[in-house]
């Protein structure tokens, strides 16, 4: 019976300061580098994630004052027009 990777080993390089500060951070936290890494990079997502979303905002706001849409009645109006 085959059993699933549930891990991948990641291997990164980075300058040496950085590294130090890297393990000294995690040393302050009590937190092994794998689980600070994984942290880090959830907490980047996280907001890559909401930078995303308001500049689809912004999107969708300026397109709606183009076409004059105000409301959610308007944009219903709109969407199920010619359905």
């Amino acid at each position: 019976m085959k059993t699933k990777k549930t891990r991948a080993a990641v291997t990164i390089s980075m300058p040496q300061d950085m590294a130090e500060e890297y393990d000294k951070l995690s040393k302050r936290l009590a937190k092994n580098r794998s689980v600070l890494f994984r942290e880090m990079f959830l907490a980047y997502k996280r907001q890559n994630l909401k930078e995303e979303f308001r500049e689809l905002q912004t999107y969708g706001t300026a397109l709606g004052k183009k076409r004059r849409l105000f409301t959610e009645s308007d944009v219903e109006k709109l969407v199920f027009e010619g359905r």
